[in-house]
């Protein structure tokens, strides 16, 4: 069943013309009839069950049926902060970090980021959000996940997070193993959580020691060396099996 997200709050009985890219979906791509039934996410996150009332053109109406208990959300709030990586990289890591929960995904200049956003930032963001939007759409998320930019590693130590975590390479040769595991099994549902990864050069001595000043972990994601695309994913998906699978 296809799935989409509505900028209003649903209620049963509510008839909603969908947005006009959704439209344009249904009725030109997936050749969508009256009758045809959806799932439609409200602005509070809530999945509903709709049904098409009515096409005009592009134009398509849904009839909000009934409130699905479905709840595809990790227990925590997951923020992904990657250092600007080069190529197609940041669409990557949008996608998959969707994927697999996160609630919101940042990236930023760091020392030995090769890239450079500068100007660019905002037309960047835009098509990662759109990114994201499509994603959550396919692994049938609650929300959307926020796609962000920072301009500087200061703007970052500033935010607000329960736990804050960064993915050290250094930390990975010296055979640390637990400071992960300990740092996610201490979650409770509803706490916020950061990983922080650096881009492809990896992350300098110095910015580790900032950010371990202003309460950062550095931790190390297991014997192998990891891509900075991959090591997002690492994380996201140990989050998963500590806090959804293993019932903490």
């Amino acid at each position: 069943m296809q799935h989409y997200f509505s900028d209003q709050r649903l209620t049963t009985g509510q008839t909603v013309w969908l947005d006009d890219q959704i439209g344009h979906h249904l009725t030109r791509v997936l050749r969508a009839t009256v009758g045809d039934q959806l799932q439609l996410v409200g602005n509070d996150q809530q999945v509903y069950l709709a049904e098409i009332h009515e096409i005009s053109g592009q134009r398509v109406a849904v009839a909000v049926k009934q409130p699905l208990h479905i709840d595809a959300e990790l227990p925590v709030d997951v923020t992904i902060v990657s250092g600007l990586s080069k190529k197609n990289k940041p669409e990557w890591i949008v996608q998959k970090a969707t994927e697999l929960g996160a609630a919101q995904v940042i990236f930023l200049p760091l020392s030995r980021s090769i890239a450079k956003w500068d100007q660019k930032s905002a037309k960047k963001v835009a098509r990662l959000q759109e990114v994201a939007q499509s994603a959550a759409e396919q692994s049938h998320r609650n929300r959307i996940p926020k796609v962000g930019y920072l301009s500087s590693l200061r703007m970052l130590e500033k935010q607000p997070y329960d736990v804050k975590l960064i993915a050290y390479e250094e930390a990975a040769k010296a055979g640390e193993e637990t400071r992960l595991v300990t740092a996610l099994r201490h979650l409770t549902p509803g706490q916020s959580l950061v990983g922080l990864f650096g881009p492809e050069g990896g992350i300098t001595e110095e910015e580790v020691a900032d950010l371990t000043a202003n309460g950062y972990l550095p931790v190390g994601l297991g014997p192998r060396i990891l891509r900075t695309e991959t090591a997002p994913m690492y994380l996201l998906t140990a989050i998963s099996v500590m806090t959804e699978m293993m019932g903490s």
